[in-house]
């Protein structure tokens, strides 16, 4: 994956009330921290604990191995450059049945965003990486939840996995950022089991493209989505920067989605939409 890391939310970290395991790992072009808590039940010894975090770790390189835009050893970069085809991958391969699975993806969210997150209409070629890091991420929450660790926080750049519990009867809190403050708060959500995906130009400059014209996006300054995967959470709020306003349409069609958007200057409004079916 290519260093396309949002603005990072804050992760309210209560303190613990037992407990916690927190583990920082420099990967994809960000920082990537997994956060587990004690809460109601005992967490395993360290060991088993520092095992679970390595089997994550390995994964997160095994991600990179295959979806870097940056690195020349890579599929993706294979397809990019033409050295792969799509047509030539195959279902019975570990590596290109995973690749498939992310372009399935990819191709359902822009139908879903009516072009406005498109990976192939990028620079060099395709590109998933406004998919990839959140869907890896759900992935890492997934592998330490299969071991039995229920309380988990994964910010992986911006885009946050919770699980379980920050402490007893404590949810996990997530802070969005203010976008013309670094030092400001604008709101706090509880994704529960879910996830948050921040999206803007601010920390970056003018890095998120609009798919359909080729030119920087001004759909919004910022755009934070919340919802039950990281993956899709991610690339809606890149195509709501792109989208703006206009994006309420396909949004609005989400059951269990939600999203608060700061619009462009010079307006100084924001608003937010929550998905009915």
């Amino acid at each position: 994956m290519n260093a396309t890391a949002g603005p990072e939310p804050r992760v309210e970290m209560l303190r613990p009330h037992g407990r916690s395991y927190r583990h920082l790992e420099m990967i994809w072009g960000t920082a990537v921290t997994i956060d587990i808590r004690e809460v109601d039940e005992r967490l395993p010894e360290d060991e088993f604990v520092r095992d679970a975090v390595e089997d994550a770790v390995e994964y997160m390189h095994w991600v990179d191995r295959v979806f870097s835009t940056h690195r020349p050893d890579t599929l993706v970069t294979a397809l990019r450059t033409g050295r792969r085809s799509e047509a030539d991958l195959s279902m019975r391969d570990g590596i290109e049945w995973a690749v498939l699975g992310v372009i399935e993806k990819c191709r359902a969210a822009r139908e879903l965003t009516d072009g406005a997150f498109d990976p192939w209409a990028v620079p060099g070629g395709f590109d998933p990486s406004g998919y990839v890091k959140g869907w890896a991420a759900e992935k890492v929450a997934g592998r330490l939840g299969r071991r039995g660790l229920a309380n988990v926080c994964v910010n992986a750049g911006g885009d946050v996995v919770t699980r379980g519990l920050a402490g007893p009867a404590e949810p996990w809190r997530v802070g969005i950022r203010h976008p013309d403050d670094a030092h400001s708060v604008v709101r706090t959500v509880e994704p529960g089991d879910g996830a948050v995906a921040t999206s803007g130009p601010y920390e970056r400059g003018a890095h998120i493209v609009d798919p359909r014209t080729g030119k920087p996006a001004r759909g919004a300054r910022s755009a934070s989505v919340i919802g039950p995967d990281a993956g899709l959470a991610e690339v809606l709020s890149t195509a709501l920067v792109v989208a703006g306003r206009d994006g309420v349409e396909w949004f609005a069609g989400l059951d269990g989605w939600e999203a608060f958007v700061v619009d462009p200057l010079p307006l100084d409004t924001a608003w937010s939409v929550r998905g009915t079916s």
